[in-house]
């Protein structure tokens, strides 16, 4: 005998299921190639299966930006693609009159987020959230989004403020090296995974002139100082400090070249990352002088005690 649970029967719902597999073999089987999806809101039926389906052909067509609504998926292409991020471009979105028509874009995302702050009689916050999992490319894409406001927030006609835009994007970038260094590592996934938060605040005048900016860290994982997982590393500062330092510095912090400490794992490995000299001329960029370098990288060594020796427990 049939039984009905919460007013649907068996019979019912078997037909629903044979249904939604027939509408799965439709929208898979359409002659329309899938990379010509440009918003995941067109896939019917809307599965895991079929939007996987539809992000997979896109980026085997080299497409990395698909529209989801009012979301923008980002896809990590892994590889150089500056075509997608020339200047040109940045003005296309710019002076589009309705940028969204354009093909899915970060630019897409910051232009309707800037004509959004244009648009209003009384200025109000605009914020953009950029979230996705280690090595999913946020880095880059807050960069992008930097050099592109750098170039629509600056008057045209007014090269001092061209200018100032300019020197405060350098600026930003030039914190990128310094905040990797003392708050990214090399872990399973990602070899410079951030391991904090950071929230970047672009301060315009009322003329949607870009005055200033600043930067605030959050959620840093200083745990990683003391443990680290099995096949991970520390901060990348740390083994920057020991493969960079010239021989009076290695003295001065007591770092003798050669010995191995037992709280940087895995030091052997050659990581880009690992460059002291561009985290030093990114910390000058910034108003960071040599004597105020020097004052931070013993206050990071006496922070991570580090020890060697082969009597002590904590050497290697």
């Amino acid at each position: 005998m049939l039984q009905q649970v919460n007013g649907h029967s068996p019979d019912s719902d078997a037909q629903s299921g044979k249904s939604h597999r027939e509408d799965l073999r439709e929208f898979l089987g359409r002659e329309a190639p899938l990379h010509q999806l440009d918003d995941l809101t067109k896939v019917n039926p809307v599965t895991l299966e079929t939007v996987l389906r539809c992000l997979q052909a896109r980026y085997m067509a080299d497409t990395f930006y698909t529209n989801a609504g009012c979301t923008l998926v980002a896809l990590n292409p892994f590889k150089p693609v500056p075509h997608l991020y020339l200047p040109e471009l940045m003005r296309e979105y710019h002076a589009a009159p309705q940028p969204q028509k354009l093909k899915p874009h970060v630019f897409s995302v910051g232009e309707q987020t800037y004509r959004n702050v244009k648009s209003l009689i009384e200025p109000v916050n605009q914020s953009i959230v950029v979230s996705g999992e280690s090595g999913a490319g946020k880095t880059w894409t807050s960069r992008c989004l930097m050099k592109f406001y750098a170039v629509v927030a600056a008057s045209p006609t007014s090269w001092e403020s061209h200018k100032i835009a300019e020197r405060i994007e350098q600026r930003i970038l030039h914190s990128n090296p310094v905040m990797e260094a003392f708050g990214n590592a090399c872990t399973l996934r990602n070899n410079n995974s951030s391991r904090f938060g950071k929230f970047i605040q672009l301060q315009l005048n009322r003329a949607q002139q870009m005055t200033g900016a600043a930067v605030q860290t959050y959620l840093l994982e200083k745990t990683r100082v003391a443990y680290q997982a099995s096949n991970e590393r520390n901060f990348h500062i740390f083994y920057q400090i020991c493969k960079g330092a010239s021989e009076d510095e290695r003295l001065q912090w007591h770092l003798p070249k050669g010995a191995a400490f037992s709280w940087l794992p895995n030091p052997e490995r050659t990581l880009e990352e690992d460059c002291f000299e561009v985290t030093r001329e990114a910390m000058i960029h910034l108003g960071i002088n040599a004597p105020t370098q020097n004052n931070i990288f013993k206050v990071r060594k006496k922070a991570m005690p580090l020890t060697f020796g082969r009597d002590n427990p904590l050497s290697q």
